[in-house]
């Protein structure tokens, strides 16, 4: 097998010998037994002339044919997400013309399933003036989604969070957006480890008194509502929360450090997904929801434990630049020919920390082939100064 050297976190480079890849079978078409949706990040057109930290420029074709692939393992995609860096590099227009073209793909797949982010990141928090400014942001781009026959993932917004004074305003806002939607959404909880500029959403600081107030937004909108995804890195808080949801709503997990226990469930109940990290561990979580679907639950632990410490690499903080982790997984796998991402953040994280998620993601089994992602860590090395 294929050996490289490696930064250590002391400064030295070590060698590191590949395993060879695990191979989780062919991908599932059957529905799984929890719904299960990765969400998607996007591939940036590296020939395009722009300034990267002031303009997004997207490799459809690529982008596209991920969520394919994705869609082959039995995923359903949440789009236009923070994964795909939006809000983060990833404009509304980009944003809309992305889920225009994922719809629109999906139409010729059996199954496909996509929900679709909806804020409103088109404007800028110091531009909005009143609670009713935030309302009307989230109605252009709820009905733009809508006119597309898309379903919304209603995110979390950060002008709401600069302007409200109150749970009462939150309460507003989501009660006039989920009262005209179409069709039950999903709502979205992002902490702010997450994303800074969410700190005290609904209202507090106080993670208990903000779920108060969201779980009486989801029990005055129950016909709305058909789920919530939590990102909070807090299993203990999401399993409480999920004890408490209304008949008929789901728990969305959106934790990457604790999924599989989340998802496997307890007795008195489990958590759907809606995972950043199921775009980096695609085959392995997908032959581990085989497994639990199949009522075997010692092999879906037993292949979703190794990815844990690789997901949580991936999502040290600051999390907000997980995305170029879960990019560089792509890129090690041959899913884009080179390792760039919107905003310029294939920056954001260090050459150490880029030895550590390989040698995470080959303990793991998700180097599908060594051999070229040996060679392409390398050549990542050699930019960065490391010659083999």
């Amino acid at each position: 097998m294929a050996s490289i050297l490696l930064p250590t976190s002391s400064g030295t480079l070590e060698s590191y010998a590949l395993r060879e890849a695990a191979g989780f079978g062919a991908p599932v078409r059957r529905p799984f037994a929890r719904i299960a949706y990765a969400a998607a990040h996007v591939v940036a057109d590296p020939l395009a002339d722009i300034d990267p930290w002031l303009g997004a420029a997207v490799d459809w074709d690529r982008t596209i044919a991920y969520r394919r692939h994705l869609g082959s393992l039995g995923f359903g995609v949440a789009e236009a997400m923070d994964t795909a860096q939006r809000g983060m590099g990833l404009d509304w227009p980009t944003s809309l013309e992305l889920i225009r073209r994922s719809l629109e793909a999906a139409r010729d797949i059996d199954g496909a399933v996509i929900a679709s982010g909806c804020g409103t990141d088109h404007v800028a928090p110091a531009d909005v003036r009143s609670i009713d400014d935030v309302i009307a942001a989230y109605e252009t781009q709820a009905e733009a989604i809508e006119a597309l026959g898309g379903r919304l993932i209603l995110m979390a917004s950060r002008a709401l969070a600069a302007r409200a004074t109150s749970p009462a305003d939150y309460e507003k806002v989501y009660g006039r957006i989920l009262s005209q939607a179409r069709e039950p959404v999903i709502l979205h909880w992002l902490g702010d480890m997450f994303d800074p500029a969410l700190a005290g959403y609904w209202g507090s600081s106080d993670l208990d008194a903000a779920m108060e107030t969201c779980l009486r937004v989801i029990e005055t909108n129950v016909d709305k509502v058909d789920g919530i995804k939590i990102s909070l890195l807090d299993d203990a808080r999401e399993v409480a929360m999920r004890r408490r949801l209304p008949a008929g709503v789901r728990m969305y997990t959106g934790d990457d450090f604790n999924y599989p226990g989340l998802i496997a469930g307890d007795g008195t109940g489990y958590s759907h997904a809606l995972l950043g990290i199921f775009d980096a561990i695609a085959p392995a979580a997908s032959a581990a929801l085989a497994a639990l679907t199949d009522g075997d639950e010692e092999r879906y632990y037993r292949i979703l434990a190794p990815t844990v410490p690789l997901s949580r690499h991936i999502f040290r903080a600051p999390t907000r630049f997980y995305k170029t982790g879960v990019v560089f997984m792509a890129y090690l796998n041959g899913h884009q020919d080179h390792f760039t991402l919107v905003g310029g953040q294939e920056s954001a994280r260090s050459t150490v920390h880029l030895a550590e998620l390989f040698r995470l993601a080959d303990q793991a089994g998700l180097l599908a082939d060594p051999d070229l992602a040996a060679s392409r860590m390398k050549a990542v090395l050699r930019v960065r100064g490391i010659e083999q």
